[in-house]
């Protein structure tokens, strides 16, 4: 979507700043790399360009632009990632787990014709790779930090133990969990993380970011919407990762 809609919508919402985070991939594995093609997950080859389209739209638009990355995080490509955010320097990195058996956690089909026990361990792997994320210093953000909600086979899977190994890990982190909309629109106004993983991370001190995770500019207001009730209920300040 053209960044000048995105930023004239954040404005609309009342929103001071934009992050504009296009997803990334950078791996050696063949299943990665063939996925980075055709979603076009290419900004490791174009952030330049879009660096300079950022810089020509902040005289244009009415909110602060912050030029940043949202990456995919698996362990096995943690020196890869810190070579490329060292030599792109982008205003702050998101990290995200997105993948589990190098398949998509949105894919509902493949996790639902799995076992329940299996569907289990998944989680597991997942909350295991969310805490290497934490532990990797990485990243500013940690994206959506509860993914397996969004997908019917893997939502509600994720225990307390789950929640508490997380909240800790980023105890001890400089990466900040997001409040992310994601699923706003889709599940009723269920936010990420799930309300179990948000008392965890309040009982570790663990405060959080906010993110709208939108892709279109017509989801950005609603998507506001549910974050600013959200905090309001919880009586959350949001952590500002970047300084207006």
């Amino acid at each position: 979507m053209f960044i000048e809609f995105m930023a004239r919508a954040a404005a609309e919402a009342g929103l001071s700043g934009l992050g504009i985070a296009d997803h990334c991939i950078v791996s050696a594995e063949d299943a990665e790399d063939r996925y980075r093609r055709e979603m076009g997950f290419n900004l490791d080859l174009t952030y330049e360009r879009r660096r300079d389209a950022i810089e020509r739209l902040r005289d244009r638009v009415d909110v602060r632009l912050f030029d940043a990355v949202e990456m995919d995080y698996e362990p096995r490509d943690e020196a890869a990632i810190e070579a490329f955010l060292d030599e792109a320097a982008f205003d702050y990195a998101i990290g995200s787990v997105h993948d589990l058996e190098d398949v998509n956690v949105h894919t509902r089909e493949y996790f639902a014709e799995k076992s329940e026990s299996k569907r289990r361990a998944l989680v597991d792997e997942y909350f295991e790779k969310l805490v290497a994320l934490a532990d990797s210093e990485l990243f500013e953000i940690a994206a959506h930090p509860d993914l397996v909600e969004r997908n019917p086979a893997l939502r509600g899977l994720a225990t307390e133990d789950h929640y508490e190994r997380a909240a800790a890990a980023f105890a001890e982190s400089r990466t900040v969990p997001e409040l992310n909309a994601g699923r706003a629109l889709e599940d009723g106004g269920s936010l990420h993380p799930a309300p179990g993983f948000l008392d965890a991370l309040a009982d570790h001190g663990v405060g959080v970011t906010v993110g709208t995770d939108s892709h279109q500019p017509d989801t950005i207001a609603p998507c506001v919407e549910q974050i600013e009730a959200t905090l309001a209920e919880r009586g959350l300040e949001p952590v500002r990762v970047m300084d207006e």
